[in-house]
C-alpha cells in the first residue's frame, strides 16, 4: 500500500484505512448496543458474530506490513472514555457463564490455564479500539492504523481470540446438548494458589443458560 493510500483521510470505501476504521467503529457501536440489554435473548450469538468480524479486521492488520506513524511520539488523545458501565452490564448479562479458562500463549510450554471474564475482555477490547479511533477522527490516520496494528498483536487481538473461543464453546455446548462442566470455583478475583475460590461459575446446565442467552440446541 502506498504512502498516499496509507495517509489518506478521504472516505473512499475501497481505502484500507476507511475499511479498518468502519469495521472497528461498527464493532464498538454494536457491542455497546448489546450491552444495553434490550435483546438479551440474542446476546451470545450476536457477540460471537461481532467478535468474528472484528478478528477478520485484525487479521488484515496483522497481515499488513509494519505501519509507521508520522510522529515519533504518540499525540495525546485526551482522557480515555470510561468502560466500567459496559463491563458491569456484560457481567450481569452473562452471569453465570462470564468466567472461563484461558491459556494466554499456546506456544509457551506447560503454561497453566488462568481464569478470565468475557465482560472484562469486551471492555478491554473496546478501550483499545476507541483509543485508535480517537486518532483517526483527529485526522491522524497513520497513527490510528499503527495503534490498531500494535495493540492487535499486544492486547486486543489475543483478548478477542480468547473471547471468541469462549463464546464459540458456549454455543457449541448448547447446540450439541453437552452440559457445561464445573470449573471448580474458577474466578478472577481470588488467589488461585492460596485459598478456596468463592464463585462456581461453571455450575451451569444447558437448560439454565440456553433460553436466557438466546441459544437453542440442534435437536429443537
Amino acid at each position: 500500500m502506498s504512502d498516499a493510500t496509507l495517509h489518506s483521510v478521504t472516505q473512499d470505501p475501497d481505502d484500507f484505512a476507511v475499511q479498518i476504521s468502519d469495521s472497528i467503529e461498527s464493532f464498538i457501536v454494536a457491542t455497546t448496543e448489546v450491552a444495553k440489554g434490550d435483546e438479551p435473548d440474542s446476546a451470545v450469538p450476536f457477540l460471537l458474530l461481532e467478535i468474528s468480524q472484528l478478528l477478520l479486521t485484525g487479521g488484515r492488520l496483522g497481515a499488513h506490513e509494519d505501519i509507521v506513524p508520522d510522529e515519533r511520539y504518540e499525540p495525546d488523545t485526551g482522557p480515555e472514555p470510561d468502560v466500567d458501565d459496559l463491563r458491569e452490564r456484560f457481567a450481569v448479562m452473562l452471569d453465570p457463564v462470564d468466567v472461563f479458562s484461558e491459556v494466554f500463549d499456546p506456544y509457551e510450554p506447560r503454561k497453566a490455564p488462568v481464569p478470565a471474564r468475557i465482560s472484562d475482555n469486551l471492555a478491554d477490547i473496546v478501550t483499545d479500539l476507541r483509543h485508535g479511533l480517537a486518532h483517526y477522527r483527529a485526522g491522524r490516520t497513520s497513527e490510528a492504523l499503527w495503534w490498531w496494528q500494535f495493540s492487535y498483536f499486544s492486547n486486543w487481538g489475543p483478548t478477542a481470540s480468547a473471547t471468541l473461543r469462549a463464546l464459540q464453546s458456549l454455543v457449541a455446548h448448547v447446540r450439541l446438548d453437552q452440559p457445561l462442566a464445573e470449573l471448580d470455583g474458577l474466578d478472577t478475583d481470588e488467589d488461585l494458589a492460596e485459598e478456596e475460590l468463592a464463585e462456581e461459575a461453571g455450575r451451569v446446565m444447558l437448560e439454565e443458560i440456553a433460553a436466557p442467552l438466546g441459544l437453542r440446541s440442534l435437536g429443537k
